[in-house]
């Protein structure tokens, strides 16, 4: 059975932003430990939370989860995109 691991990029879209997980969290209207879970993969977001988390960094919700692992930044993946 495949893995339901949902990759995602909050931590890195929080910190090109300057926030603490604690900001990111009163925005979002969750406890700031939510904000945690979710960086470490330990909660996947309800839809909801995954669509309101994409509107607050003005991305596609694509840009923040994945169910495919992110390359890692400097790679040959992300040079030619």
């Amino acid at each position: 059975m495949p893995s339901e691991v949902v990759y995602n990029r909050i931590a890195m879209l929080r910190a090109e932003r300057g926030l603490s997980r604690r900001e990111l969290a009163e925005a979002l209207g969750v406890h700031y430990q939510t904000v945690g879970y979710l960086e470490r993969g330990e909660y996947s977001a309800s839809l909801h939370l995954a669509l309101r988390i994409a509107a607050y960094f003005e991305v596609a919700v694509e840009v923040v989860f994945s169910t495919e692992p992110f390359p890692r930044l400097g790679s040959r993946d992300t040079e030619s995109a």
